[in-house]
């Protein structure tokens, strides 16, 4: 089954979680993750992007960029980005520099949108 795999260019953990909060309140700007800045608040996920990942037709999977390399250690691609998984196998999808050029959410869902819309 096809399912589609969001990679965060942020690393998980409370120390790193917790760092992450800090840059986003007193740095946001600087915030090297714009797939986290665009979905998530400080605080937890945006409710308009939880609305609309529940509306999307395949199963999805979210990853921290450490995750990632521990899992598929083959893969060296710039973060933050997405995949398209098929068994074990991972294609790059939604590449970062892509994901980095949208300044709202409603930018990176219509992106998404399009994507999974039939040619």
């Amino acid at each position: 089954m096809t399912s589609l795999l969001f990679v965060y260019n942020a690393d998980s953990g409370l120390f790193n979680t917790l760092t992450d909060i800090a840059h986003k309140v007193f740095s946001p700007s600087t915030y090297s993750c714009n797939l986290c800045a665009l979905t998530h608040t400080p605080f937890g996920m945006k409710s308009a992007w939880k609305a609309f990942l529940a509306t999307l037709p395949m199963p999805l999977e979210f990853l921290h960029a450490n995750e990632l390399r521990q899992r598929h250690r083959n893969i060296d691609t710039p973060l933050p980005s997405i995949f398209q998984r098929e068994g074990d196998r991972l294609t790059l999808w939604l590449p970062a520099e892509v994901i980095n050029r949208c300044r709202t959410l409603e930018e990176l869902q219509a992106l998404i949108t399009a994507k999974l819309s039939p040619p």
